[in-house]
């Protein structure tokens, strides 16, 4: 098979991992709906002489489980548990449970055009840039003679059994038992999936996990041939059944409408017409033209449509693509999905950037920036650059801290790292060094999950001081 794997590379990174910003955005996003919650009880209980609250929170899906992608309609799910202790809601019915989180949402939502809508599993909240919030109502309770607790969901018209974090526990699992590819996998499925507009009836991404983790295929070092072979098995795999169990509960299956079906269906449909494609990266003559303009049909997608054109038509751009011109540097990021048991950011963490320099005490950047405008609100060089995290996690946690150089200068220099520090202490100092908009990332460690995360850009400049 013709080799694309650096090519692969360089798509999962710049095109398909949900960049760290808009990672940032969805967090924000849904902490301010959970602080809209909390407010909107605190009226509700006002106005009712009623004493409802949350007992605890976990966020679920794509946001924990680490395998959101870009998406250039901004249709993003950010999917919160809110769970009840059973005895703060009494008797309530599964449907009331979920009236209740929508009436008590309705007092603090503002602007919204839309109230929050209370579907058959969620309540909803719907955003007019593409996002929505889906809040899963739980209930919790012990067992006689049990310190554990049971979890129900209020899903249809019953509450059912289940734990709000199993699904996230179960993939973090077998990603730590077959390799981060794994989550590689799952973000380019979901990416082939949502390559055409005209896909609105595929399986979202629980049902791509699940199906891609079990045919997953671990015969194969390189990223583009691990992904072109499970691709195959999962065709396989359901053109013999379309059925997916619940891997934490193999009797429950997760297809529980014949729309779920009719988008198995379509999911096979789509992956036999697009695979058939790329029989020509096994011809011995498959050079790169051939390979990244089959896999631009499988992708539909501009970073492959460049490539194939840069080649095609001998661009100077195909420089900046081809293999043996691309710039030499050891790519040492490291994610902190791969270093932890879950993500589950409960917790908020701030951090403070303060600057120091010869001839200056200590101060906050805005405030050492705001005194001198000709730098243009950009760091200069010959600094040390302080970064302080605050945190209302409760003790004990460590605090781990990455730093990553981003743009040519770090590159040629083989200086980007993005190594994650661990358990360095609440502050972390640098030096302002080269110009690039560089970024330091916070994580807040709590029994081994990481539970909660803050990222600060860095934007050094030319100048020096």
């Amino acid at each position: 098979m013709y080799d694309a794997s650096k090519q692969f590379e360089r798509f999962i990174k710049d095109y398909v991992v949900l960049q760290g910003d808009k990672q940032q955005e969805l967090r924000e996003k849904k902490n301010k709906n959970l602080e809209r919650l909390k407010n909107g009880f605190k009226s509700y209980n006002s106005d009712h002489n009623t004493s409802y609250s949350y007992a605890e929170t976990r966020v679920q899906g794509s946001m924990a489980m680490n395998t959101v992608v870009q998406n250039d309609s901004n249709d993003y799910d950010i999917d919160v548990a809110i769970v009840f202790d059973k005895a703060n809601i009494g008797d309530m019915g599964p449907l009331q449970a979920r009236r209740l989180v929508r009436d008590a949402l309705e007092y603090k939502m503002g602007q919204f055009k839309e109230d929050p809508d209370c579907k058959t599993n969620c309540v909803r909240i719907k955003y007019n840039d593409g996002y929505h919030i889906d809040f899963a109502v739980y209930r919790r309770f012990k067992e006689a003679g049990s310190d554990e607790y049971t979890y129900e969901h209020s899903g249809g018209s019953s509450w059912t059994q289940r734990d709000p974090k199993a699904i996230t526990s179960w993939f973090q699992s077998e990603v730590s038992d077959k390799g981060k590819e794994l989550r590689k996998v799952v973000r380019l499925s979901k990416m082939f999936c949502k390559s055409r507009t005209g896909w609105v009836n595929i399986p979202g991404g629980l049902l791509q996990s699940v199906l891609c983790d079990e045919v997953y295929n671990t015969d194969y070092d390189r990223i583009d041939e691990i992904f072109y072979h499970t691709m195959i098995a999962v065709r396989d795999r359901l053109e013999d059944s379309t059925e997916v169990y619940n891997p934490t509960d193999p009797e429950i299956s997760l297809l529980t409408a014949q729309n779920h079906y009719d988008k198995m269906d379509n999911w096979l449909s789509r992956l036999k017409d697009k695979l058939s494609k790329l029989d020509v990266l096994f011809d011995d003559a498959c050079d790169e033209t051939d390979a990244y303009r089959v896999w631009n049909e499988f992708f539909n997608h501009s970073f492959w449509q460049e490539l194939s054109t840069a080649v095609n038509e001998s661009f100077a751009l195909a420089k900046s693509y081809r293999s043996d011109s691309v710039i030499k540097y050891n790519d040492t990021e490291q994610y902190i999905e791969d270093l932890v048991l879950d993500i589950n950011d409960v917790y908020d963490v701030s951090v403070e950037v303060k600057i120091e320099a010869n001839g200056f005490h200590q101060q906050p950047l805005n405030t050492f920036l705001s005194k001198f405008p000709m730098f243009k609100w950009l760091i200069p060089h010959g600094l040390h650059i302080d970064f302080y995290a605050t945190t209302n996690t409760p003790h004990p946690y460590s605090i781990w801290w990455k730093v990553r150089n981003v743009g040519e200068y770090a590159e040629t220099h083989n200086q980007v790292r993005g190594q994650i520090i661990k358990d360095s202490g609440s502050h972390h100092r640098e030096e302002s060094q080269f110009s690039g908009s560089h970024f330091v990332e916070c994580y807040v460690i709590k029994n081994g999950e990481c539970v909660a995360m803050k990222r600060v850009l860095v934007p050094i400049g030319e100048a020096s001081i």
